[in-house]
């Protein structure tokens, strides 16, 4: 059973915390999706067998988390983040972000930069809502979120994807991409040639963008999104295991 974190915005974020040594490993998930996927429980169990402090959560909105999905965007999910690493974590962490949760990943560096350690990026998608989402609609999809507020995506991955103008919106006030990113801990980005939501092209824009000492992107030939077979989890376990020896 989860534990629960109470948020000074009200939310309530259910969360699975391991004590152990540091500096610790905080997972932060993708897009609609929950601390229950296979790289986060995996990264649980390898983290933890290492003796090592770990922490996964669910943002507001998605698992068992309050909130509805819908009402949430970037702003709010990084503000769940911010405070649970806060609340829940001592020292600096090395942070692992999948998808979005790249994205979430560099917005904590820039609001608690000497809470962070390192950072791994797995397909991470900083600024897709602008750069992907926004970019890729047509005139008949912008003029439905515009007037209606709400478009339908479908996705891959279960239930179509409802994105409102909220979140499109919230998103411009996010952007990761625009300027430097600074990052004195090592940095290693993981990224699937075979990904058809995240293009390679972003993760060697993300790779500009961070400006820090030790900075490596690795592709991954066929791998896709999921970046979950077991392949994938062992570059995931070399990954974090080569940013916590950097680290301490």
């Amino acid at each position: 059973m989860p534990s629960f974190l109470e948020t000074p915005a009200g939310r309530t974020l259910a969360f699975h915390q391991t004590a152990g040594d540091g500096p610790g490993v905080v997972f932060l998930g993708g897009f609609k999706s929950d601390m229950a996927g296979t790289k986060a429980v995996h990264l649980d169990r390898w983290v933890t067998a290492r003796g090592q402090a770990f922490l996964r959560f669910d943002y507001s909105g998605h698992g068992q988390s309050s909130g509805a999905f819908e009402d949430g965007a970037i702003g709010d999910w990084a503000a769940d983040a911010i405070p649970a690493i806060r609340a829940l974590t001592t020292g600096p962490q090395v942070l692992v972000g999948s998808s979005m949760g790249g994205w979430i990943a560099c917005l904590v560096a820039r609001a608690l930069p000497e809470r962070v350690a390192g950072f791994v990026g797995i397909a991470a998608a900083p600024d897709f809502t602008e750069d992907s989402m926004w970019a890729g609609f047509d005139a008949t999809q912008r003029a439905a979120l515009v007037d209606s507020g709400r478009v339908v995506l479908p996705s891959e991955y279960g239930e179509p994807y409802v994105i409102t103008r909220r979140l499109i919106e919230d998103g411009r006030t996010q952007l990761v991409l625009r300027d430097p990113l600074p990052m004195a801990g090592p940095v290693r980005l993981l990224q699937g040639t075979a990904d058809t939501d995240v293009d390679v092209s972003v993760a060697l824009r993300l790779l500009n963008h961070i400006d820090g000492p030790d900075v490596r992107l690795t592709l991954v030939k066929d791998a896709d999104h999921r970046f979950s077979s077991p392949a994938c989890l062992t570059a995931m376990e070399t990954a974090v295991a080569e940013v916590l020896e950097q680290a301490r």
